[in-house]
């Protein structure tokens, strides 16, 4: 069952500064020629222009039961760790100076604000999240509140103790320190 769902559309005001850029575009590149010309100029930039921002414009944010959707990217609920509702200056910091090369971002400069999710359990080859929203209360809101619902196992698959440090000597691990430094230079 479907909790939650947002297209990020591109504005209106997009359209039509764009509409206006081809207008501009089109005559300049068009001054001189035929009609024929100004015609074939038109189509092209708009259609192209047009293309560009349906296809940027249409990723969807979907909450289900038990995953979140966003664009072609899935994320099991039952691997949703901390979820945060950002302002546009927490935004700008986790996808600028702050960000981690590894996280998954879908941002859009029309949107300033986002909802960061952390990623927990294995593997952790993206440790969050930061996903642009119009609303990002609703969103964070619609993940907290279908996360009890999944039918996930635990987040992390970890058990207590299966990746604790062992001495290289053959020592038990709760063994005393020589004193010695096995990683000297």
């Amino acid at each position: 069952m479907r909790v939650y769902r947002e297209r990020l559309g591109v504005p209106a005001s997009w359209w039509q500064l764009t509409a206006f850029l081809v207008l501009l575009l089109g005559t300049i590149l068009w001054a001189g020629l035929s009609i024929i010309a100004a015609v074939v100029v038109y189509v092209l930039l708009g259609g192209g222009s047009a293309a560009i921002l349906l296809i940027w414009g249409a990723v969807t944010i979907e909450v289900t039961d038990n995953e979140l959707r966003v664009g072609s990217q899935r994320l099991p609920l039952g691997q949703v760790g901390q979820i945060a509702a950002l302002d546009a200056v927490q935004t700008r910091a986790l996808r600028g100076p702050r960000a981690n090369a590894a996280a998954y971002l879908l941002i859009r400069p029309y949107l300033p604000e986002a909802v960061y999710i952390e990623v927990v359990g294995r593997p952790a080859d993206r440790p969050y999240w930061l996903i642009a929203t119009r609303s990002p209360a609703r969103l964070a809101a619609a993940i907290e509140g279908a996360r009890p619902r999944s039918s996930q196992s635990a987040p992390c698959d970890d058990v207590a103790g299966d990746h604790a440090a062992q001495p290289a000597t053959g020592e038990p691990a709760d063994a005393p320190s020589t004193g010695r430094d096995t990683n000297a230079w």
